[in-house]
Formats: C-alpha cells, sequence, structure tokens
C-alpha cells in the first residue's frame, strides 16, 4: 500500500508536548507505528460509509428514517431496513468497556473548565490544527470560507455543549445523537470530496481518514485538559480519568478505530503526540484559514461596548494562542510571532484559588460545573448572536450528494 506523500519520513517535532510526552515515558513511534498513521490517512468509517451509499441510493426518504432511529432508537420504525437496523444495533448496544458513572463525572468535569476551556479549544486545538494542511484541504472544500471559522467554531462548541451536558452521553442523549449526527456529515464530506476532479489523494490521502479523526477527538477534548492544568484548573487522577473515558465514547460513537481510542490519561497523550508528528505539515493554506480567525473576535455579538471589548477579546485570543503554540507555530499561521501571555498569567491564580477552594468547601465542585457550563453557553451566544448553533450548516454538502 502506497502511503499519501503528506505522510513525513520521520516523525517531526511537536514543542509544545515533547515535555508532557517525556515525563509520561513516551518516546518517539517505533517505524511500525509511524507506517501505520501513514496507512491509516487511507482509512475511512466502513460502517457509516457503507450506510451513507444505501441512504444515496435510496433518495430523500431515508433521511427521515436515520433522524427517527437516531432520536426514537431503530424499533421505532417497523420494518426497518436491513443497513440502518445493523447500524443501530452496534451503536445503540453499550460497549463491554463503558462505564457509566465514569460518564457522567466526566460531563461534570469538562462543564467545569468554563470559559478558558472553550478558548483552549478555540485557540489551541482548532487554530494549531491549522498546521495541518493536509486536512486543511479538506475543510477548504467543504467549509463556507464567508461564514468564516466563527461559525465552524459555533457548531463545534454546540457538539461540545451537547457532549457535556447532564445525560447528554446517554442512549439517545443530546451527545449521542450529535456526535452520530456529525458522523453522518463526515462520510457525506468523504463522498463529497473524494469525488471532486482536484482532490489528489495519493498527496493527501482520504477525506477525513482515520488518523484526521484520532488527531481531531483527542485533540479537541483532551489538548484542552493537559492547558487547563497549566490555566490553574485543576482535576484529580480520577477526574482526569473519567473525562478520557468520555473522550473514548465519543470516539467510538465517532467511528475512530479502537487503536486510537485512549484508556486513560497517559494513553490520550500516547494517541496526541505521534498523530501530530505525522499532520503537522503548514503550507499557505495554514495562513489562509488562521488570519481570518484571529481577526473574528472583533466582531462578535457583544451586548454593549462593542469595539473595546472586541479588541481586548481579539488580544486576549492570541495571547493564549502564543503561550500554548509558540512563537514559531504563530509565524508559521501567518499572526503575531509573540504576543505577551498576559491572559494565562492573569488567569492562572483565579483560577487556582477557586479549584482548590473548592476541595474543601461542600459543593463548590458542582457549583464550579453549573457556572463553568453557563460560562460556555453565554460564550456560544457571543459567537452566533443567537441561542445555539446548527451542527453541520457550514458544511457545502448536499445530502444527496
Amino acid at each position: 500500500m502506497n502511503i499519501p506523500a503528506r505522510h513525513p519520513d520521520k516523525p517531526r517535532a511537536v514543542p509544545g508536548l515533547a515535555p508532557v510526552a517525556l515525563l509520561l515515558g513516551l518516546g518517539k513511534p517505533s517505524p511500525h507505528e509511524w507506517d501505520e498513521l501513514g496507512t491509516a490517512l487511507l482509512r475511512g468509517d466502513p460502517m457509516m460509509d457503507e450506510l451513507v451509499e444505501w441512504m444515496v441510493s435510496e433518495g430523500k426518504g431515508s433521511r427521515p428514517l436515520f433522524e427517527q432511529a437516531l432520536r426514537s432508537g431503530v424499533d421505532s420504525i417497523p420494518g426497518a431496513p436491513a443497513p440502518l437496523r445493523e447500524f443501530f444495533a452496534h451503536y445503540e448496544a453499550d460497549p463491554p468497556w463503558l462505564d457509566r458513572d465514569k460518564i457522567r463525572l466526566g460531563e461534570k468535569v469538562l462543564q467545569r473548565g468554563g470559559l478558558d476551556g472553550f478558548y483552549l479549544a478555540r485557540d489551541v486545538s482548532l487554530m494549531g490544527g491549522y498546521l495541518a494542511s493536509g486536512f486543511n484541504q479538506t475543510l477548504l472544500r467543504t467549509w463556507a470560507l464567508e461564514k468564516g471559522s466563527a461559525q465552524r467554531f459555533a457548531e463545534t462548541a454546540q457538539w461540545a455543549l451537547d457532549v457535556t451536558s447532564p445525560g447528554g452521553m446517554d442512549l439517545r442523549g443530546p451527545g449521542y445523537q450529535s456526535t452520530l449526527h456529525v458522523r453522518l456529515i463526515h462520510s457525506y464530506v468523504r463522498r463529497h470530496v473524494a469525488a471532486m476532479p482536484d482532490w489528489r489523494t495519493e498527496d493527501w490521502g482520504i477525506p477525513i481518514n482515520q488518523t484526521d479523526m484520532a488527531a481531531t477527538l483527542v485533540g479537541a477534548l483532551i489538548a484542552p485538559s493537559l492547558g487547563a492544568a497549566a490555566l490553574g484548573i485543576l482535576a484529580t487522577p480520577r477526574e482526569l480519568d473519567a473525562a478520557i473515558h468520555v473522550t473514548r465514547y465519543v470516539g467510538w460513537l465517532m467511528g475512530v478505530e479502537d487503536q486510537w481510542l485512549p484508556r486513560s490519561f497517559r494513553d490520550g497523550v500516547r494517541v496526541l503526540y505521534p498523530t501530530l508528528m505525522a499532520i503537522t505539515n503548514p503550507d499557505d493554506t495554514s495562513m489562509r484559514l488562521a488570519r481570518p480567525m484571529a481577526r473574528e473576535p472583533l466582531g462578535w455579538h457583544y451586548s454593549s461596548l462593542g469595539s473595546i471589548r472586541g479588541r481586548i477579546a481579539w488580544a486576549q485570543h492570541l495571547s493564549l494562542a502564543t503561550a500554548f503554540l509558540g512563537p514559531e507555530a504563530m509565524r508559521q499561521l501567518g499572526l503575531f510571532g509573540y504576543m505577551p501571555p498576559w491572559y494565562p498569567a492573569l488567569r492562572l491564580p483565579i483560577n487556582l484559588a477557586r479549584h482548590l477552594s473548592a476541595r474543601i468547601v461542600p459543593g463548590a465542585r458542582d457549583k464550579l460545573s453549573r457556572d463553568g457550563r453557563s460560562d460556555q453557553i453565554a460564550f456560544l451566544r457571543t459567537l452566533t448572536g443567537r441561542d445555539g448553533a446548527s451542527i453541520g450548516a457550514s458544511a457545502h454538502v448536499s445530502h444527496a450528494a
């Protein structure tokens, strides 16, 4: 099997994660593991891709059946077609390793990140993700550039709010439904983009492949946990383990292969570190996507003093991105080589005081979770100017593609 050209001959350095990996006793991937990351660029999501092929062949009437099965269960459809029944029978059953108590704790831990958790997801995971130029090729073919990355992040934020809502990952809960909805969209995107005449599989692999999905999943849910500790948002080993358990279940529902699903915090870094080595290869597409994103806080929907608050938010988000991504990555993104880390320095003592005191005050940790979620919902309104975002609305893909 020929490995796509975007996969480098040897692992690249990931300066921000290297000290963490070293502390956890993780080294560079073996030659076999490295080749596996390359071949995974050619693997998609067979179960959902087969279901989408059936849906396309059946026409528009298949989509309402999918939505009904997602919302009410496949047994609610008399004589459900075999492809639909087989798919949902698999994902309506809990995997043998699933611990629902851990899921409930993990939801609270992820809520507790509050605004800073969302900021880390935006300014580190999403912004840093633009350094992966191979993945950018898919984004540029599916996301409306005129809508900007604010819309894309708003949809991601809405998905995260669904996942971390109380009971969100219960069977047919908001997070369960949103995750399978995102998976469906990914499959349509994969099918649509791969058929474009300018798509080069030999260079980029297939759109939304296993390597990219693993990096996106772990980057979206684990990288903010790493950054949160640096901002003073503390979690016990048991709480971190619960957050990782949520990540594992979300990845399983999303169609990520078992080898990329983390079992522990250390295992999450074990997945994240080599995948970032494999996909980080910035080019002009990195700047094309990052520069508009950096300017977006200037035009968000503030309730008052929009001009002043926009300028503060612009500097704040660049400060956070520079602190975690580093000056070299910022230059590769076409942004400032250096912005003083004033926002992390400001938040660290505040978060430390809140999270340390919460360990001794009865009920304080649950209050932190509730307040964190309220702040995240309010931030989504600042992004969109309304109550939420419609997941998948910014993807330029017809569901009849």
